[in-house]
């Protein structure tokens, strides 16, 4: 498969790299920078082009690249105590407030 040809790639992963191309270029990406990246996520997710060789169904992806923002949350509010966390959430509910009013 030569340098950019993408017929190897399911249907499906042609229509990720599509939503996630036009994602990057929603924030303002140049459009073939945004395809570039498109296509190196879905890549890094399913490790390249897939298209089925025989009978049944492919192996399924974990979609690492699209979960990774969640495993690294949750730290920082686990290492404080209750009444740090108390605090904390009392001090943001003032500021919303604040805000609120000042908005008003």
């Amino acid at each position: 498969m030569s340098q950019g040809e993408k017929s190897k790639y399911t249907d499906k992963q042609k229509r990720k790299a599509e939503h996630i191309a036009e994602s990057y270029e929603s924030r303002g990406v140049p459009e073939k920078e945004a395809e570039a990246r498109a296509w190196a996520t879905v890549n890094k997710d399913d490790g390249g082009g897939k298209k089925p060789g025989g009978s049944g169904r492919g192996k399924t992806t974990g979609h690492p690249a699209a979960h990774k923002g969640g495993e690294t949350g949750g730290r920082a509010s686990a290492g404080r105590t209750a009444a740090e966390r108390s605090a904390s959430a009392k001090k943001a509910a003032a500021t919303r407030k604040a805000n609120a009013a000042a908005r008003a």
